[in-house]
């Protein structure tokens, strides 16, 4: 419970360290609940715990402010609105493409000033045609206009880029290749398997299956047709084709379920090969940063399950998401780092409360071996999973999308269990077409069975009138309060389920 403590108290730490610029001796003040320590050591262990929190939440501070570039001659976005300029740089990322545009991410090198290259840093998003097309690793020159990244009246495009570290965009600038190849080899390789399994999918399955592949499995969602975006976006399902560790928290839960009814509980079966699946999954997408963040938070839950401590998956992923917000804390104003762990959180604490109803409303004390009530229990487990979910991410959903959704809630418990399917189906699809497109075929078959019941279930609920309301950006306090309101009814319902069994213990023993 101290690790929770210490990781919530950081994580606050670099929230407020955004907002204010705390001095180093503020530390101090982490001091300041040890001075009683001696006179009241029957309060030894609060104490101490208080100091620590203390600590942790200064120190959180100062790691974000200690992470904000410096504005100078020596960063790119110091050349902002300031006229046309020519910079170097490599692209850093896989290109993101859409209909008619794709961007690039300019790990900037040089800038010319007069006749002289000098050196630079910084990250510009490039806004460029999409073909011809770019590849990561490639060195371009570029000319054209910086410009400091606009604010909307519902929208902070400007923080929204600032927490991925881009401070300066260009639109449409003239651009040449220097050189190819010049990236991080292993992490080339991905971004081109990656490639060319949307390529094979695209060769196998007819559209919108092929692109709704595409965009599910790999990330790829710049082939997806606007109107299956805006029936997905209307139905409040628009989350399903935004790659993160949502699709990996589900990919566990619903994977461990079937694991488990199909070899039981021996020898870890199940786990060992849910591990198996998620970490394929992360490298076919490229290894993006989002989904190695989900993969490692999933990868703890179900290590805590492997050695038998499953109510140590909260610590776990807590100290987890500290650490990776103390390495990079700009992540945690990221939607995917926030729909992946809230969405852990929900497989954690609230998937097994509906788990455990299911199980009751089964009633399986006599029969558990039969296929049938195993078959069951993966049901229940699966809708259990989705809701858990549902429950975790639904206000984050409501406030990065702009939708609320009176169909959302069950078109996603609909549509989540077949993530799983389509996800593996697609992956076989795309593998074993590099080797023998036949055989891909037959299994494509099998995926765009999936990929179908995906279709109909979303344009079934978005053929509802008034299915859904726009909204303006939702204050980020009514989701906190949420977020309260939800721990605090968790917290109540484990306490009197603890309450009760402690009842039952004693009456049990006074017989």
């Amino acid at each position: 419970m101290l690790l929770i403590w210490l990781s919530s108290s950081w994580i606050a730490g670099i929230f407020s360290g955004a907002r204010f610029n705390p001095s180093p001796t503020l530390l101090l003040t982490g001091l300041i609940p040890l001075i009683p320590l001696f006179h009241h050591r029957q309060y030894q262990k609060i104490l101490i715990t208080v100091s620590l929190c203390l600590l942790a939440f200064f120190g959180g501070a100062l790691r974000f402010q200690s992470s904000q570039p410096t504005i100078n001659e020596n960063h790119i976005s110091f050349y902002n609105d300031l006229g046309t300029v020519r910079i170097k740089g490599m692209v850093n990322t896989d290109p993101q493409p859409g209909d008619k545009t794709s961007q690039l991410r300019l790990a900037t090198t040089e800038i010319k000033r007069g006749n002289q290259w000098h050196k630079i840093s910084g990250t510009v998003l490039l806004l460029a045609s999409r073909y011809p097309t770019h590849n990561y690793g490639e060195i371009l020159l570029v000319t054209g206009k910086l410009k400091t990244p606009s604010s909307f009246s519902d929208f902070n495009y400007r923080d929204y880029l600032a927490h991925q570290g881009i401070y300066a965009t260009m639109s449409y600038p003239k651009i040449a290749v220097l050189e190819t190849g010049k990236g991080f080899s292993p992490q080339a390789r991905l971004y081109s398997l990656r490639n060319q399994l949307s390529e094979t999918l695209a060769r196998v399955l007819p559209n919108p299956q092929a692109s709704l592949a595409q965009g599910i499995t790999l990330g790829i969602r710049g082939n997806i047709p606007p109107s299956v975006k805006a029936n997905f976006s209307h139905t409040g399902t628009a989350h399903l084709l935004a790659i993160s560790g949502l699709h990996l928290g589900i990919l566990a839960g619903i994977m461990v379920s079937l694991g488990i009814w199909l070899w039981g509980r021996r020898h870890y079966i199940y786990i060992w090969v849910t591990l198996g699946l998620i970490w394929v999954y992360a490298l076919i997408t490229g290894l993006r940063p989002p989904v190695v963040r989900g993969a490692i938070m999933a990868s703890l839950f179900l290590t805590a399950d492997l050695v038998g401590r499953q109510r140590s998956a909260m610590v776990a992923i807590a100290f987890a998401a500290a650490i990776m917000v103390a390495s990079r804390p700009q992540i945690l104003w990221t939607a995917s780092f926030q729909m992946s762990f809230m969405a852990m959180v929900g497989l954690i604490l609230i998937a097994p409360l509906f788990q455990a109803m299911g199980s009751k409303a089964i009633k399986l004390r006599q029969d558990e071996d039969r296929t049938s009530a195993h078959f069951a229990h993966f049901i229940s487990d699966s809708f259990s999973i989705s809701l858990g979910a549902i429950i975790g991410v639904g206000p984050l959903i409501a406030y990065y999308f702009g939708i609320i959704s009176f169909t959302g809630p069950p078109a996603t418990l609909l549509a989540l269990p077949a993530l799983p399917a389509i996800i593996v189906t697609s992956a076989l699809t795309g593998g074993i077409g590099l080797i023998a497109l036949p055989v891909a075929q037959a299994i494509g078959g099998i995926a765009w069975l999936f990929l179908s019941y995906l279709l109909v279930i979303i344009n079934a609920f978005a053929a509802i009138p008034s299915s859904f309301i726009k909204v303006p950006q939702i204050n980020p306090y009514l989701i906190g309060g949420y977020y309260l309101l939800l721990g605090l009814g968790i917290w109540l319902y484990n306490r009197r389920r603890r309450s009760l069994h402690s009842a039952t213990t004693l009456n049990r023993g006074g017989q």
